[in-house]
Order: C-alpha cells, then sequence, then structure tokens
C-alpha cells in the first residue's frame, strides 16, 4: 500500500489534463471517452449485481495463479469481501465500458475474470463483440457465471484454467484478430510481458490493449516501462490506475501521462462551468 501511494504522488508530479494536450486523437479520446461523466444504462445494471455480491456471505475456495490479493486475504473468502477488495471500482469499470463503446472491437481478451462485474461492463458495451474472458479459479469462475446470467450478458465465453496453459491455444484457434485486450491476470513482471507478446502476434494496428494496476507494485511498473519502449507501440496513456497502449502506424511516438478521475481538476472544471 505504501507503495502505490509514494507511487500516485510521483505519478501526481509529472502528470496533466487536458490542457495542453497537442495530440488532436489524445486531446479527443481523454476529453470525450475518459472524462465523459454522462450516464449509460449499463451502469446500473452492473452496480445493481455489484451490490447484490457485496451482500452475499457465500464462502468460496479461492485458487489464485497470480501475484495473490491486495489486502493478503487468505484462500476462503467471502464473496462480499472479494466485491470488495478484488473487483475493479465503478469508475474503471465504467471507463473499461465507454471506450469498448468508442473503438467498437469485434473480439475482446479480458484475463482475470474474477466475479465478472468487468467482464460485463466490456460485453455490455456492445452486444456485437465476442468476448473471451480468461480466469483460473473455477469456484470464482462459476460467480462469474451467475454475474453473466443476472446482466443477461450472452455475448461472453469464460475460459477457465490457468492462464499459461489456456491462453496461447484459444489465441491460434481465433479466426480474427484480437481488437481489445484487459490485462489483469497476474500482477508480475515476467507474466504481464510474456502474455503482452502473446497478444500482440494477435493483434492489428488499430487495437488497443488495456493495463490494469500499472503502478501497484514495483514489477508492474517495470513492466509498463518496458512495454512503453516495445518497438511495435507508438502510443501510451499512463492513467495511473490502467495504462493504454496504441499500435497507430501513422501516430508519432509519443506516452502521455494524464490524470483521471482527480478532485482537483474536477473542482476546477466545476468552477468554469459556474463562473459567469
Amino acid at each position: 500500500m505504501l507503495f502505490q501511494i509514494f507511487s500516485y504522488f510521483r505519478f501526481l508530479g509529472r502528470s496533466g489534463n487536458a490542457h495542453g494536450l497537442h495530440s488532436p486523437f489524445v486531446f479527443g479520446l481523454y476529453a470525450h471517452v475518459v472524462n465523459h461523466n454522462g450516464h449509460f444504462g449499463a451502469y446500473d445494471t452492473v452496480e445493481n449485481r455489484r451490490t447484490e455480491l457485496l451482500h452475499d456471505t457465500t464462502t468460496i475456495q479461492i485458487q489464485d495463479f497470480g501475484a495473490g490479493s491486495r489486502t493478503g486475504a487468505g484462500r476462503q473468502r467471502q464473496l462480499r469481501d472479494i466485491a470488495r477488495t478484488a473487483a475493479k471500482p465503478p469508475k474503471l469499470g465504467q471507463l473499461l465500458f465507454r471506450l469498448v463503446n468508442h473503438f467498437q472491437p469485434r473480439t475482446v481478451v479480458e484475463l482475470g475474470t474474477s466475479l465478472g462485474l468487468t467482464t460485463s461492463y466490456l460485453a455490455l458495451a456492445d452486444s456485437r463483440a465476442r468476448v473471451l474472458t480468461f480466469e483460473g479459479c473455477p469456484a470464482t469462475a462459476a460467480v462469474a457465471r451467475q454475474t453473466f446470467a443476472a446482466v443477461d450478458a450472452h455475448n461472453i465465453e469464460l475460459i477457465e484454467g490457468n492462464l499459461d496453459e489456456t491462453l496461447a491455444p484459444t489465441l491460434q484457434a481465433l479466426a480474427a484478430p484480437v481488437d481489445f485486450a484487459f490485462f489483469d491476470g497476474n500482477h508480475r513482471y515476467e507474466p504481464t510481458l510474456r502474455y503482452f507478446e502473446q497478444l500482440n502476434q494477435h493483434r492489428t494496428e488499430h487495437s488497443v490493449f488495456v493495463l490494469d494496476d500499472i503502478h501497484w507494485s514495483e514489477e508492474m511498473e517495470r513492466a509498463w516501462e518496458a512495454i512503453r519502449q516495445h518497438p511495435d507501440v507508438t502510443l501510451t496513456i499512463d492513467l495511473f490506475y490502467i495504462g493504454l497502449v496504441f499500435f497507430r502506424r501513422n501516430q508519432p511516438r509519443q506516452h502521455f501521462t494524464l490524470r483521471f478521475d482527480n478532485t482537483l481538476d474536477k473542482l476546477l472544471e466545476r468552477t468554469k462551468v459556474l463562473a459567469p
């Protein structure tokens, strides 16, 4: 936790907002998608399911193949605790929803399903998309399937098992490229870069990769830096909580560090709106 606090203060020291952005693509994405403050009906659908999980005292057996829980919790966990500490918060799930809604990918890959809340946001953003989500823990996967039924998402395929064994063959069997990928399956340096390289072989120049918790640990910061420097990557946006990766060939190689859901920025924007 201390590492993340210090990381956030370092991030604030070098981050900016829409003012001074000279890339039309990044300005439009940041102003109209990242910072969009409108409401979609799907938000209520997913958040109603989150509320159910936050009150669910059912205990399940966790099988963790990744870097472990943020809280150091044991393998026997109640669903309400997982929903409270491990599930992505609404602001990030809804940001992913807006990104899929904006880019309209046909094939979406999610590494790390958890209880299925983020998967639901990805799937409900565009019912035409095929969403492939990977989960290693059988008990968690079972709850995720209940979530998909609860939110009425029918375009999700859950691949259960160790990601090291399931990702490569699933990608090889795809008839279409991966247009959008969300990395939340393992918060370690080597697996993150390995999964990136595997997915990189199945994307196009228009694909979008999103990495979760890029400042979660020293390992994840190293992984993010390695991806930023990857020769195929032309543009990245560091939003602290997540990192956006683009491969646009006609895009000048640029890297942006921008604030998302920042209280001071919200106050300044509100002040401008209220100003005479």
